[in-house]
């Protein structure tokens, strides 16, 4: 909590930020430029692929990778909303943002955060449905119900920032305006204001703390009856092909929660901001670049799939 009495500061209407980014030479800051280039580029293109892979080829026109397009669309986006403005830093060019751009930015990057923690639990209660109940599956799990999920996925990620945001808002900002991150982030926000912050948090807490223990309720559970189910099949091959359908959406789901819930389960604000910005880096970058191939190396399906359109070429 932060307690302030308004009077002993010369409070300032704070109309945009400075951005601290990381430190180092010009030379370092040229070499992470590249680095973060490729791999927002590689990110781009690995997810675009999927979409157009899954789009044309009939074999995959099924609620489970349906659910798959809108991932990668959605980690196009996600990367979209900070790594420009990143890239921007490291070439030395302008560290300001707008207030109102930095609350967008800050809006867009959770709102997506949250909406990929909704999304991977349908995800994992589709797969449930396929492998637990795979001769109802296709009754349950039609394009309507699938539509309506992905469609709830994303209505509720983006509704439940919209009160945090409002409250931020109404934060007062006395003194310096530099964030001392890459990107603009509510721990931030809630450093720099001389207002009381304490019910902000509280919110925030809560918020974070339903949809990453939500979605982590609804994810492990169906994991729980999957692996029961898996290992009653009789057929060491009928276990296999059953568990290779989800070890890829298993895989994303262990380094998104790995990453996540040190970022958004946080009951205070004197969390280290340099241990924030290191994993937000790999929240925001890395896990992104990792999906597309996780899905491609470790889904047979897929690899068959592109095996066959390379032979063609």
């Amino acid at each position: 909590m932060r307690d302030h009495n308004q009077e002993d500061y010369n409070e300032t209407k704070v109309t945009e930020f400075i951005l601290l980014g990381f430190p180092g030479s010009p030379r370092v800051q040229i070499l992470i430029f590249m680095v973060f280039f490729t791999m927002y580029i590689l990110t781009v293109l690995g997810n675009t692929s999927i979409i157009i892979l899954v789009t044309t080829s009939s074999r995959l026109h099924s609620p489970m990778y349906f659910f798959l397009c809108n991932l990668s669309f959605l980690e196009i986006w996600y990367t979209t909303a900070s790594v420009p403005k990143i890239l921007a830093i490291f070439l030395g060019r302008s560290r300001t943002i707008s207030f109102a751009g930095c609350l967008l930015q800050m809006y867009f990057i959770f709102s997506f955060g949250c909406t990929e923690h909704i999304l991977l639990a349908v995800m994992a209660y589709d797969r449930y449905l396929a492998i637990c109940y795979p001769l109802h599956y296709h009754t349950i799990m039609d394009m309507s119900l699938s539509g309506k999920l992905a469609g709830g996925a994303w209505l509720g990620g983006f509704l439940v920032v919209i009160f945090p945001s409002y409250l931020i808002t109404r934060l007062s900002f006395c003194g310096s305006n530099v964030i001392n991150n890459f990107f603009c982030n509510i721990d931030n926000w809630v450093v720099l204001s001389c207002s009381d912050t304490s019910f902000l948090e509280k919110i925030v807490f809560v918020t974070a703390t339903i949809v990453i223990i939500g979605s982590c309720v609804v994810t492990l559970l169906s994991y729980i009856f999957i692996i029961s189910t898996i290992i009653r099949i009789p057929s060491t091959e009928g276990r296999k092909k059953a568990f290779s359908t989800c070890s890829s959406h298993f895989a994303v789901v262990i380094i998104w929660y790995g990453s996540t819930v040190f970022l958004f389960v946080k009951p205070s604000k004197q969390t280290a901001l340099e241990v924030t910005k290191i994993v937000s880096i790999f929240n925001l970058i890395v896990v992104p670049v990792m999906n597309p191939f996780i899905y491609t190396l470790r889904n047979k399906e897929v690899k068959d799939i592109l095996r066959n359109k390379f032979h063609r070429v």
